[in-house]
């Protein structure tokens, strides 16, 4: 049986799309059974590729993303996934409320949860930044994609 992983943020154009691609290529490069795909809460940019500046910060640092697609997060995510990773607050209280049932809630957590020595809960929005804000959340998303991985691998092994 294949893990289910979702992450969320709100338009699905650079956090999320960044976040599933990093875990994509970690799943894989382990040859783990974990099936990856992001959404958004809200429905800006349905069905655009990531933001061209994710796209070129994942293309720089080895982690396509250019073959995503944006969606908005529905009630029906809780049934087909196992983890639902979002990256603030907002989207978290966001999808939360849209829970059906306790197990559901039980889904949704921060993503950077799986990184408590770093101090910080949200994974910043590079939306309005610069381009090392951008190489920032790559960055920070690699390290708590691979913590989300090793977290992964001890519960199951």
């Amino acid at each position: 049986m294949s893990i289910r992983v979702l992450m969320v943020c709100l338009g699905n154009i650079c956090r999320s799309p960044m976040a599933d691609g990093l875990l994509r290529q970690k799943v894989a490069n382990l040859q783990l059974n974990v099936a990856v795909d992001s959404a958004g809460t809200a429905n800006y940019h349905v069905g655009a590729a990531p933001d061209k500046r994710m796209i070129k910060t994942g293309s720089q640092n080895g982690t396509p993303i250019d073959f995503l697609r944006a969606r908005q997060f529905t009630r029906q995510d809780f049934h087909d996934f196992d983890y639902i990773l979002v990256m603030d607050h907002s989207n978290y209280r966001n999808v939360f409320a849209l829970a059906p049932d306790e197990n559901a809630k039980s889904k949704v957590q921060l993503l950077l949860n799986y990184l408590p020595e770093e101090n910080i809960e949200e994974v910043p929005d590079p939306y309005y930044g610069t381009a090392a804000d951008f190489q920032y959340v790559y960055d920070l998303l690699d390290r708590a994609t691979a913590a989300f991985i090793s977290q992964l691998q001890k519960q199951t092994n």
